[in-house]
């Protein structure tokens, strides 16, 4: 998609670019990376996130496309401007399920979600490492088909592990390495497919 790029921004991605080395990256793991690096002003992003070319690829086309675009929180959601987002914790009777499963409501979401969008749809998980594994069972019993799973969940309990079982899982994704991820995280790497435009990424 096209979109004015304000002189401020240009002037901040100058910056960075001078403080960070890009250039070992691929040029849609490049976009994300810098759309994160930018986001948080933290350069030591370069060595958090991990992305696969092709699985960045495969769901910048199906966004672009028009698949769905699935949050785990609103606060993912608020984050992304230039598309339409569904969001896991809206969907009606989460807190029944989750109640009656022992889920978390982001989980219980997460699992309502993948019944109305079980195939080709791209996945933003920037809050709960719960809502992150639930998309890993639903992946496994063979009743989610991602197109793509931006996996950034944060917090020092069950982050770390559910990133690992994503990259684990041979699902198309991006994660991060550590505790660390997010909100704004999970929006960074959406915007970046996004606004990512041949040649020559994101800028």
């Amino acid at each position: 998609m096209r979109r004015t790029v304000h002189p401020i921004e240009t002037e901040s991605y100058r910056i960075m670019r001078s403080r960070a080395d890009f250039d070992r990256f691929a040029p849609l793991t490049r976009a994300v990376v810098e759309r994160v690096v930018h986001t948080t002003a933290d350069p030591s992003w370069t060595g958090e996130v991990v992305a696969d070319e092709d699985a960045l690829r495969q769901g910048r086309d199906a966004l672009l496309s028009g698949a769905p675009l699935i949050t785990d929180v609103r606060m993912v959601a608020s984050g992304i401007t230039a598309r339409e987002v569904t969001i896991g914790l809206d969907f009606p009777g989460v807190a029944e399920l989750a109640a009656s499963e022992g889920l978390t409501r982001s989980a219980a979401g997460m699992r309502l979600a993948a019944r109305e969008h079980p195939r080709g749809a791209v996945w933003a998980v920037g809050n709960a490492p719960t809502a992150l594994t639930e998309l890993l069972r639903l992946a496994e019993t063979g009743e989610l088909e991602p197109a793509l799973i931006i996996g950034v969940p944060v917090g020092f309990v069950g982050a770390v592990d559910s990133k690992a079982a994503l990259r684990r899982s041979g699902l198309p994704a991006v994660s991060t390495l550590t505790e660390r991820g997010g909100a704004a995280i999970a929006a960074a790497a959406v915007n970046a497919l996004l606004y990512w435009a041949e040649p020559g990424g994101n800028r």
